[in-house]
């Protein structure tokens, strides 16, 4: 599932969605507030520029609001009827889980956006 060469690996790992060896972000922990979207210039693999042209990532943002749309929809489903929360107990639950779940869904809309463009070349992994 997590095999070297998927979309998802490159998506779950943040790393180069082309050679799959090194990280795009300065810091890997996405709770590092300060350095959330700290991202290498390029791979030191394989060269890829990250920022494909200017303002390339503003496209995420659209990726990242159907992420936090999916989880607060899971969430209020699962506090509501499972957990049977009443629902100013459930928006509240959405509201943390939101902004506690933030930096990693910043970056999954990054790593998702980017790996819709550039896919895996198992010649760039082996330089």
């Amino acid at each position: 599932m997590l095999k070297k060469g998927s979309k998802l690996n490159s998506i779950l790992t943040g790393t180069c969605p082309r050679c799959q060896e090194e990280s795009m972000y300065e810091d890997k922990n996405p709770y590092n507030i300060k350095k959330i979207y700290k991202m290498n210039d390029h791979c030191s693999h394989c060269g890829l520029h990250y920022q494909i042209e200017p303002s390339f990532f503003y496209g995420a943002m659209y990726v990242s609001y159907g992420l936090t749309v999916g989880i607060g929809v899971a969430v209020f489903i699962i506090s509501k009827f499972f957990i049977g929360l009443e629902l100013n107990q459930s928006i509240i639950a959405i509201f943390l889980t939101l902004v506690f779940s933030m930096p990693v869904t910043a970056r999954l809309s990054r790593n998702i956006y980017i790996n819709m463009f550039v896919s895996f070349n198992k010649d760039s992994a082996k330089k």
